[in-house]
């Protein structure tokens, strides 16, 4: 496995015949013998130039703004910008990282509605022109702080089936966007377009139809008022990971005819969308080490009155929900562990919760889940691991995010670079 680092990578080349997974395995054998067995992840970017081909395999009018908020890791970010993606960034800090690889501020959106005023200006002094609103009050912030700024209106949505519902803080009602779009052209202010997001791990696709209807409303409203809007966002929710009960395709087949109906080619509208966990999620495996462990004995009395012990066990691992598994806490997920050592046919298996490694008793990645019995030292994989799992890490209790190695494999990097070329 060669190494290629240059200032925009710093990655392994997998040998041919050689997986992300026999990179972690070889990570784990380097510190068998050690103390030192901290958290790590391996992250493959060949995965997400997979997912680029397949997006647009899937979506051809769609054009991918990645969602920085979702993993800012710069790799991912590097490998979207020369595949030829835009970026949606919700601060400051996400512009500064964007443009710090040379991305052009056409290929960025400042998709949140909601801005400081000394971000917006920002925003304008560094060329970034497109961003989301769905109030008088930013509208008016905008007109103020940036005359150049080309504003996209952000509709609220019927998001009940979704998983998390970002309609209950963001997003304008039809009856409010005719006041906006009213105020809008009182203040001189340039609509190019609508955006919306159906909620994160969004379970019915009807709703990305029933929004497209909505923003052809819109669009029909702002051409009454003499906007010339060309832009339309439809946001986030697709799948990233092959165990959603709703396939990334399933998804897509439903958004195509919708699009085809309310807003065909020769509308001259350009389409986007805001895929963050399509393209991190699959990407990343982690790697934990059990630090400690305790056997809970308890004595049960069976149907028949004859008594017996009734043993479970408790690990606790060197990463928890203040750290990667923060997704547990914030974005619903539900994680299941890898045994990295491959038990015996006839092994037992037991009834374990899995422990982070602060003090707080919140920091609980699961509850209860059936186990080999492990060692203190053993290794548990965690698959699917890169969707707002480091960008939203901290490090409370002093304990530090895991190390991040990441690889590709030759036929990935050059189907990149003829990607960069075309």
């Amino acid at each position: 496995m060669n190494t290629f680092s240059n200032e925009e990578f710093d990655f392994s080349f997998l040998e041919e015949g050689f997986t992300a997974r026999d990179v972690l395995e070889q990570k784990i054998n380097e510190v068998s013998l050690s103390d030192d067995k901290d958290a790590f992840y391996v992250a493959d970017l060949g995965d997400i130039v997979k997912k680029h081909v397949r997006w647009f395999k899937a979506l051809p009018r769609v054009t991918p703004f990645y969602a920085v908020k979702c993993n800012d890791s710069k790799a991912i970010v590097k490998t979207l910008s020369i595949l030829g993606a835009g970026f949606d960034c919700a601060s400051k800090t996400e512009i500064q990282l964007v443009q710090s690889i040379g991305v052009p501020p056409e290929r960025i959106i400042y998709a949140n509605p909601c801005k400081q005023v000394s971000q917006i200006k920002y925003a304008a002094n560094s060329g970034v022109e497109k961003m989301t609103f769905d109030s008088e009050v930013e509208l008016m912030k905008v007109a103020r702080n940036h005359p150049n700024a080309k504003l996209v209106l952000r509709i609220a949505t019927n998001d009940s089936e979704a998983v998390c519902q970002l309609s209950a803080k963001f997003g304008a009602t039809l009856e409010t966007c005719r006041i906006l779009l009213e105020l809008a052209k009182e203040l001189n202010v340039n609509i190019i377009g609508v955006c919306f997001h159906v909620g994160k791990k969004c379970t019915d696709p009807q709703t990305f139809v029933n929004a497209i209807s909505d923003a052809r409303y819109v669009f029909d409203m702002g051409a009454e008022l003499g906007f010339n809007m060309r832009l339309l966002d439809i946001g986030g929710a697709f799948p990233g990971t092959e165990d959603m009960k709703l396939k990334f395709e399933e998804v897509t087949s439903v958004i195509n005819p919708a699009l085809d109906k309310y807003f065909p080619v020769d509308s001259g509208v350009q389409i986007i969308a805001e895929p963050g966990r399509y393209y991190a999620a699959s990407a990343f495996t982690l790697a934990v080490n059990i630090i400690a462990k305790k056997v809970v004995v308890a004595k049960q009395t069976g149907s028949d009155g004859d008594s017996f012990c009734d043993k479970t066990i408790m690990y606790y691992v060197n990463d928890g929900v203040y750290g990667s598994f923060n997704c547990i806490l914030h974005q619903h997920a539900h994680v299941k562990p890898v045994v990295q050592k491959k038990p015996t046919l006839d092994e037992k298996y037991y009834s374990s919760s899995i422990w982070g490694p602060t003090c707080d008793v919140e920091d609980r990645i699961i509850e209860r889940f059936d186990l080999p019995e492990l060692q203190v030292g053993d290794w548990m994989l965690f698959e699917n691991m890169g969707a707002y799992t480091v960008a939203a890490s901290s490090t409370f209790n002093g304990f530090e995010r895991p190390s991040l190695f990441y690889v590709m494999s030759r036929p990935c990097w050059q189907l990149m670079q003829d990607m960069k070329r075309t």
